[in-house]
């Protein structure tokens, strides 16, 4: 199959090479040259534009950072929309806010382009093995057509609704996510300043209720003091800033998000944002004076 992706970030590239290694033919763009080149090498076609993209290929995918980046893709002069044929379909990846997908998909719907919203979850090591949980909105139809696709990149797929639902739900995901590292971060903080090393509470939890996989992941990380970036913390604050916006937008009270969404616009302004989202930990370090790091 052709396929068009726009947009080759920590995301989009290895997602791209995973549809490669699969046989699809890929027609690539980004705004970054040695994203593309990278791409090339691995057996990709470059295109000088996206609307060059939707004309070479059937099903275009778009990963890109937020809202108005996709807009403009979708819209813009050298649009997706520009380039669009018969038998174009939109495979909508980003995480952006639900609003925008409605508005985007109408468009789409109006120039005669079916369009598939599929955000997803599992971080880059998701991306790479193919094994992302995958978020979708749009019809049955269209989501039953595209799974062929879907079934490569990801290993966990559910249509949540007409547009709009599969990014709900991925702010669902971001803001659980986000208040729970958070939640971590403040109970050993507690337990750590009473005298008790997160390790040795850790490994007395992690049998219980209290397990999940941020306490796996993120703690982990900041015992280890390892921070380098699986999901970047800006990208999560993008996520919690649409988060908050739909929560005010549908009325749906959001104070622990936006406490949250404080905190990490704090550590971003303090030149952490390319950091893992697991630094949001370091906010309760700074404020406790400690640093949850393994016993010695």
């Amino acid at each position: 199959m052709k396929i068009g992706f726009i947009g080759l970030g920590a995301m989009g590239r290895p997602m791209s090479k995973n549809l490669l290694r699969a046989g699809h033919e890929v027609h690539v763009y980004d705004i970054v040259p040695a994203a593309v080149e990278e791409l090339v090498g691995c057996g990709a076609i470059a295109e000088p534009n996206n609307k060059a993209v939707a004309a070479a290929a059937g099903v275009v995918i778009t990963m890109l950072p937020n809202s108005p980046h996709v807009k403009a893709a979708v819209t813009g002069p050298d649009g997706i929309l520009a380039g669009k044929h018969e038998g174009t379909i939109l495979l909508e990846m980003s995480s952006i806010a639900p609003l925008a997908t409605k508005e985007i998909g109408k468009l789409c719907e109006e120039a005669g382009v079916p369009m598939l919203e599929a955000p997803v979850s599992g971080g880059v090591g998701g991306a790479a093995e193919g094994k992302l949980a995958i978020m979708c909105g749009g019809s049955e139809e269209l989501f039953q057509q595209l799974k062929p696709i879907l079934d490569v990149l990801g290993s966990s797929l559910c249509l949540c609704g007409g547009l709009g639902a599969g990014n709900t739900t991925k702010l669902v995901n971001q803001h659980i996510i986000a208040v729970e590292i958070a939640a971590v971060a403040e109970a050993f903080a507690m337990g750590k300043k009473a005298g008790v090393e997160p390790e040795v509470v850790y490994n007395a939890i992690r049998g219980g209720y209290a397990n999940s996989r941020v306490l796996d992941g993120k703690l982990t990380a900041a015992m280890d003091r390892e921070f380098k970036a699986g999901f970047r913390l800006d990208l999560h604050i993008k996520d919690m800033a649409n988060a908050v916006e739909t929560g005010c937008a549908v009325g749906a009270p959001m104070p622990l998000g936006s406490l949250v969404l404080d905190m990490m616009k704090y550590l971003s302004a303090n030149g952490l944002g390319s950091e893992d989202n697991a630094a949001l930990m370091k906010y309760y370090e700074k404020l406790a004076g400690l640093e949850f790091g393994r016993a010695q």
